[in-house]
């Protein structure tokens, strides 16, 4: 299955990156983890992911701040970062927004947490 795409998360929360590691590996992803920016930064130069799926708010280093580094960074500069929120926005305008700043910063876009796991993946195929 090494052709199989590789999605590396970097997120704070244990229990989402394991949730969410089991749903990707299901659906025929492989996937690697990271629990915090440093860590992520050294997992996406090293791996050379698909995409990466990136938390917003960490403590420490932000996602916008994880995501600086990488496009900074000539080795990774090309990688496809998606952000993953908790934040809601059921206002279409605050939607705008997001998409907007994940344009703007560099990600290729943005995913809600709280969506159905199911439909997550399917968003996640589309970015692949």
């Amino acid at each position: 299955m090494s052709d199989s795409p590789l999605v590396l998360i970097i997120d704070d929360e244990p229990a989402f990156l394991e949730i969410f590691s089991v749903k990707l590996t299901t659906a025929g992803f492989r996937v690697e983890t990271a629990v915090n920016g440093p860590e992520g930064i050294g997992k996406a130069k090293a791996l050379k992911p698909d995409l990466v799926l990136l938390d917003m708010q960490m403590p420490g280093m932000t996602g916008a701040d994880v995501l600086s580094k990488l496009k900074e960074d000539p080795e990774t500069t090309a990688l496809k970062v998606v952000f993953l929120t908790n934040l809601g926005d059921p206002q279409p305008e605050l939607q705008l927004q997001n998409e907007r700043f994940s344009e703007e910063v560099g990600a290729a876009g943005y995913l809600k947490k709280a969506e159905d796991l199911d439909s997550l993946i399917d968003r996640i195929k589309l970015y692949l």
